[in-house]
């Protein structure tokens, strides 16, 4: 699962976008869980490209750091939380994800994100 402001928005988010569809190509499923209100068709239609799930606060009525948010996102991902890790660059919303039994990968840059992915999600 990954936070949409201040991890795709970083300035070098296109690499974290070439690993989210190289991770997808070998069977990484993927979420996008955002406090955001909701999106918009379009948005929701780039960002399927992406993700597996997207999950916006505003639509399902609870918020980061709430563990319940997370445990939303990995149903509908179909995994145990257990077999979850979350990127977010906010440490209350990584404890919250740690909580529901996740693991938390605090971004801090896209390079040492991707490192700690490919520790977790090693490829082939």
């Amino acid at each position: 699962m990954v936070d949409f402001a201040g991890v795709l928005t970083d300035p070098d988010a296109g690499q974290f976008y070439d690993y989210l569809a190289a991770a997808r190509e070998r069977g990484v499923r993927t979420a996008l869980l955002s406090n955001a209100p909701g999106a918009s068709p379009e948005v929701k239609n780039t960002m399927s490209g992406y993700f597996d799930a997207l999950v916006f606060s505003g639509e399902v009525g609870v918020a980061k750091p709430d563990p319940a948010v997370y445990l939303i996102a990995a149903e509908r991902l179909g995994l145990s939380a257990a077999r979850c890790a979350v990127v977010d660059d906010s440490t209350t919303n990584i404890r919250g994800a740690v909580q529901a039994g996740m693991v938390g990968v605090h971004h801090r840059s896209v390079t040492e994100t991707l490192e700690e992915l490919a520790v977790l999600f090693p490829a082939g």
